[in-house]
């Protein structure tokens, strides 16, 4: 079966339960729109929505499984390979001197961050679909990696008061998970190699690390090995520069409670 007969079949399940878009979208609480932006593969359904069509449409997981390749089909062709990487970390190690990790945004922040940029809506919400599979991917699975990120001081000020105090507020309550580790570069710190740009380092469960750059025109994976060593010594410098993990939570909870 085609992930691209998703919109077909969901059109035929609907039908032969003799239901209209507008009940089947009052049986999900959503837009009618929606549910024909999924009948027409503008959009697929994300994590939390999928569930429900499969429940409303007594279809088993048949929707979960189609809208999961969907939206990973729905990635840049040079992204496709690093949400696998992430699912399979032993490790993860995540620099971010401009955005709040992807990892560790809320919905709310994470779309305001994509419709920012150029996307068309549809776009953005295909992109934004496929960035909470990827942290339940990477924190909800069974033996979830250690994880550990830093960010800058100032891009925690950057947003508008509503949206950034539900982001530090999920920042903080995010921090003080077993495995989670939140650091913040605070101001002081002046200039540092971090502000160069985004890193990640994944430790992989054989042993070795791969890493991800990303600039304004792609991403890409990086694994030969004195390339990477050359990253992990710019993420030791950016780490040094960082505030231990209490001291980061109070002052991320601290801003949360000005705005």
């Amino acid at each position: 079966m085609n992930n691209s007969d998703l919109p077909l079949i969901l059109k035929f399940l609907r039908g032969s339960r003799g239901m209209t878009q507008e009940q089947l979208a009052g049986r999900l609480s959503v837009s009618t729109s929606l549910i024909a932006k999924f009948e027409t593969g503008r959009l697929a359904p994300m994590p939390d929505t999928a569930p429900r069509l499969d429940e409303a449409l007594e279809s088993g997981d048949l929707i979960q499984k189609l809208a999961a390749r969907a939206r990973k089909e729905g990635a840049p062709d040079w992204f496709q390979q690093w949400p696998d990487i992430e699912r399979e970390a032993a490790s993860l190690r995540w620099h971010e001197p401009n955005f709040v990790p992807g990892l560790l945004q809320t919905e709310a922040y994470a779309r305001a961050v994509l419709r920012a940029g150029l996307l068309s809506d549809d776009e953005a919400e295909k992109q934004l679909a496929l960035r909470l599979e990827r942290a339940a991917a990477v924190f909800h699975r069974e033996r979830p990696p250690v994880c550990t990120f830093t960010v800058d001081e100032l891009t925690l000020m950057r947003g508008p008061a509503d949206l950034m105090k539900d982001q530090l507020e999920h920042l903080a309550d995010l921090s003080t998970q077993q495995l989670i580790f939140v650091h913040v570069v605070p101001r002081s710190a002046g200039l540092y190699v971090g502000q160069t740009g985004p890193l990640i380092l994944a430790s992989l469960p054989g042993g070795g690390d791969v890493a991800f750059l990303e600039d304004q025109a792609e991403g890409r994976v990086i694994s030969d090995p004195d390339r990477v060593a050359g990253l992990v010594r710019a993420w030791d410098a950016i780490r040094s520069v960082a505030l231990p993990r209490d001291m980061s939570r109070d002052l991320i909870t601290r801003m949360a409670n000005e705005l």
